[in-house]
């Protein structure tokens, strides 16, 4: 076992990174990671193009029908997606990616 220099937490001898303050041993410096999942901040470039796709929203499906006085309790029995969309600005290639949720 060997000790952060950041935080002095300690850590297992075959890890090159802090698991406390994602301290980077071998480069002497903390990393920072971005989660992509936030509000549509996924650094996306379009498969065509090769430029940058624009994050346009998260977009809600559904698929059943409302029937009548019914129709609340028949949502029970429908489907729910839930989609981030992104736009290429320029040939139009459109791309959905599932809303990542953090646990």
């Amino acid at each position: 076992m060997k000790n952060c220099p950041n935080c002095h937490e300690e850590t297992e001898d075959n890890f090159e990174v802090c698991w406390n303050c994602n301290f980077n041993l071998a480069e002497n410096k903390v990393i920072e990671f971005e989660d992509p999942a936030i509000n549509g901040t996924r650094k996306i470039n379009c498969l065509r193009c090769g430029i940058p796709m624009i994050y346009s929203g998260n977009y809600k499906f559904h698929e059943g029908t409302r029937l009548g006085i019914l129709g609340n309790l028949m949502e029970v029995f429908v489907n729910r997606e839930s989609f981030d969309l992104y736009l290429c600005p320029d040939c139009g290639k459109v791309e959905f990616f599932t809303t990542q949720t953090n646990p």
